[in-house]
């Protein structure tokens, strides 16, 4: 069963398959954005494991929600201009 996107007031510490499923991100993706500076960083929790800010990860969630949302206006906007 997936994991699905609930948004919380409680912090929690994601791992990386909770990251996945909130996101629709593959790993390979999420590293390739956290090296580009797109992605918040993993938090280290001791040895080899590491996790996510819930807090960190709704964020970035809600800027990737408006920043589609700007985008789908300004094409809205373009085509309607080219139109009329």
């Amino acid at each position: 069963m997936a994991t699905q996107f609930q948004p919380s007031t409680d912090r929690k510490i994601l791992r990386r398959i909770q990251v996945e499923a909130w996101t629709g991100l593959s790993r390979s993706t999420i590293y390739a954005k956290i090296q580009a500076g797109t992605f918040p960083a993993p938090i280290a929790l001791g040895g080899r494991a590491v996790g996510w800010d819930s807090r960190a990860i709704e964020q970035w969630i809600d800027e990737r929600v408006a920043a589609g949302k700007a985008e789908w206006r300004a094409r809205r906007s373009d085509a309607s201009q080219r139109q009329g």
